[in-house]
């Protein structure tokens, strides 16, 4: 995505939170080269993530967990 924005990369993503997953393990290398700040949250703080929860709980609304989503 960084490539494909481009200088507008950083007025589109000012900070990113994320877990401390592996997988996220080089994305605070973003912040060499632009201006967007990486977050990392501390391990089983789900309020540090305020817009991943809410978005859990929207879909959790319409689909009770263990239900599958094609269904």
């Amino acid at each position: 995505m960084q490539s494909e924005l481009g200088d507008y990369f950083s007025k589109v993503f000012r900070t990113i939170t994320t877990d401390n997953d592996p997988e996220f393990a080089r994305l605070a290398e973003l912040e060499t080269g632009t201006n967007t700040k990486v977050y990392f949250t501390h391990p089983y703080t789900s309020c540090e993530k305020g817009a991943i929860e809410n978005h859990n709980g929207l879909i959790r609304r319409f689909i009770p967990k263990g239900k599958r989503i094609s269904d």
